[in-house]
């Protein structure tokens, strides 16, 4: 009896020691107690990583992909150019014409603002058909600007055209009303303010909206009275630095020859040419592609505040105007084809 007492006890103390075995070896309970450590080559590369910082500009990121280059275009200041390494806009000059400024060498000797190898463009005369459309075409294929001086007779018969210009950005002032000699012997004080204010009202009614206070005297002649008038009136006056005399060209090839000619000679200045000349519009592609050639840049002229006209003269015209001026109705509105 006694001998299988001690048996059982044998068989239950082994059974505890057992499970206490199986308990501290075998339980889960283990891993939740297990030291939060790294072994020591993980702690060196731990130590030997540096600090994290966001990345700034300044950081070298490796690139995978790039945007291809596109060819260099040249454009005016603040507007877009469709044309790859146009001539395009060097740079936008604002004049404040108070006190009737003056512009262009060949007469006026005051104001040099053009730095080497700059030109202004300008065009006198226009605006008529199928030449000032060609020329504007020529300036818009190499993004470029000019300043226009239409003349006032001009713009009622093709206001159409003359709304062309303005639309595409250029400067138009105006060049008198019928294109007369304002210092010659018969001309009074009287005649030329009215040649100077009916050309500037013919130019607002064919735009539909003030001009430039640019003006450009007539075959260059310019006398103290007009000038002084002018002045008056905060009106910047235009003669030339170089003039391509394109109105006595026998064809294109010889106002390009002209033109570069005079302005590799002088370094820069202030173009004359005609947007009324055939010649001219057929020469301008040529000429741009020169100036491009040669380093040259254009500078654009805008006024600081356009010209204020005055009434009387915007109301005389439209008295003297026997007919509608062409701009009232397009000439689709008027004539359709009915039949072929």
């Amino acid at each position: 009896m006694r001998d299988a007492l001690g048996l059982m006890l044998a068989s239950v103390v082994a059974a505890l020691v057992i499970s206490a075995i199986w308990f501290w070896t075998s339980s889960p309970r283990i891993e939740l107690t297990a030291p939060n450590s790294l072994s020591a080559a993980q702690v060196q590369r731990v130590a030997a990583a540096p600090p994290f910082k966001p990345l700034t500009a300044a950081d070298d990121v490796e690139i995978t992909a790039a945007i291809p280059e596109k060819p260099a275009i040249r454009t005016q200041p603040g507007s877009a150019c469709a044309t790859p390494d146009a001539l395009g806009v060097s740079r936008v000059v604002e004049i404040d014409t108070a006190g009737g400024p003056r512009f262009g060498f060949q007469h006026f000797k005051q104001l040099d603002f053009l730095a080497d190898r700059e030109v202004v463009l300008t065009f006198d005369d226009g605006p008529w058909p199928v030449n000032t459309p060609a020329v504007l075409k020529a300036l818009a294929d190499e993004c470029t600007k000019a300043v226009f001086f239409p003349i006032g007779k001009h713009a009622t018969y093709h206001p159409e055209i003359l709304k062309q210009v303005a639309a595409a950005g250029h400067a138009v002032g105006a060049h008198t009303w019928s294109h007369a000699n304002l210092n010659s012997k018969k001309m009074t004080e009287q005649l030329a303010k009215d040649e100077i204010e009916k050309g500037y009202s013919a130019v607002k009614l064919a735009l539909g909206a003030a001009p430039s206070p640019f003006f450009r005297f007539p075959e260059l002649q310019h006398g103290p009275a007009a000038m002084a008038y002018l002045g008056s009136r905060n009106i910047a006056m235009f003669s030339c630095d170089l003039d391509s005399f394109d109105f006595r060209a026998k064809d294109a090839a010889q106002i390009v020859n002209t033109v570069m000619t005079k302005l590799d000679k002088q370094g820069k200045g202030i173009i004359l040419m005609h947007d009324f000349q055939k010649h001219t519009a057929q020469a301008l592609p040529s000429l741009l592609q020169r100036l491009k050639a040669g380093g040259y840049k254009v500078v654009q002229m805008k006024a600081k505040a356009p010209l204020q006209t005055l009434p009387d003269y915007d109301e005389g015209l439209l008295k003297d105007i026997k007919l509608p001026v062409a701009s009232v109705r397009s000439v689709g509105s008027v004539v359709q084809t009915v039949s072929r």
